[in-house]
């Protein structure tokens, strides 16, 4: 434990040292603003890339999720997956919450969504399964009246260290102030693999946990082999939820923090925080 903790301070380090110096251009847009290319779409009761009643699209440049085509809600949670799995990495996400909940939305969804984390492939998911095995950013907008943070903790199927103790709560609130109104508002989840994970709201830190694994409940309709109990959780999938309130996402984007580091090598990144030396790249030398 004393050694992973050791590693994990020093590629904080690492980053942290060389976080002023990257270059905007090194993150990498996830959603192009124009289509939905790089994407699947998993909504409950439909198969995979059945985007009913076009929840999921893009309209002025945003990728919007819109309930227009919904007679009633009626529990359909949707997902939309970005096709590469990640596991070291820091991701960015802009959004706000808009318009009035699809009709029959459970009350508990007003104004909410997520970025969902190490998350199962969506090919690997049950026709009626409401979420993927994951961990949840969930993201929350304001009643108009009274607190309500954002950037909370949520696990389907997953439990996590919170405070150097296991902790089996469904949900973990952040530390964040309350969005109201139709705002934008920046999200970004810095992922070590399964050793530490950290959500920041409009570059404040506002949550903290670490050892992310499988298990627990608050997730149906899926493979129970998929979910073993106390199962380390380093990689996985990106996703953004469908819960019932129309929300716009204006920038979803990622750095990644695994790689090349070599710095003889051609791809060599000062900040990458994980090696993946197989992936360098050197210049071959000319012949005389």
């Amino acid at each position: 434990m004393k050694k992973i903790l050791t590693l994990t301070l020093l590629c904080l380090f690492s980053f942290a040292a060389s976080a002023q110096q990257i270059d905007p251009k090194e993150w990498k847009q996830l959603f192009n603003g124009k289509n939905l290319d790089g994407w699947h779409i998993k909504i409950r009761n439909y198969d995979l890339d059945d985007n009913f009643a076009k929840t999921f699209r893009v309209e002025d440049g945003l990728l919007k999720v819109r309930y227009d085509g919904y007679d009633s809600f009626a529990e359909k949670f949707g997902h939309i997956f970005y096709k590469d799995k990640y596991a070291y990495y820091r991701i960015g996400v802009e959004y706000r919450f808009v318009g009035d909940q699809a009709k029959d939305g459970p009350g508990w969804a007003t104004r909410n969504s997520g970025i969902m984390i190490h998350g199962q492939a969506p090919e690997t998911m049950g026709k009626d399964q409401d979420f993927p095995i994951s961990i949840e950013v969930q993201l929350l907008g304001g009643l108009g009246k009274g607190n309500r943070t954002t950037c909370n903790l949520c696990t389907p199927g997953t439990n996590v260290f919170y405070q150097d103790k296991l902790d089996k709560r469904h949900c973990i609130n952040s530390t964040s102030k309350t969005y109201d109104g139709d705002q934008w508002v920046r999200a970004e989840v810095l992922v070590l693999g399964d050793s530490l994970i950290r959500h920041f709201i409009n570059g404040e830190q506002v949550l903290e946990y670490t050892k992310t694994q499988t298990g627990g409940g608050n997730v149906s309709g899926h493979n129970p082999g998929l979910l073993v109990e106390g199962k380390p959780l380093a990689e996985g999938t990106i996703s953004l939820q469908s819960e019932s309130h129309p929300v716009d996402f204006r920038k979803v984007e990622i750095l990644n923090l695994c790689g090349c580091t070599d710095p003889k090598a051609s791809n060599y990144k000062s900040y990458y925080v994980k090696s993946d030396n197989k992936s360098c790249v050197y210049k071959k030398k000319r012949k005389k």
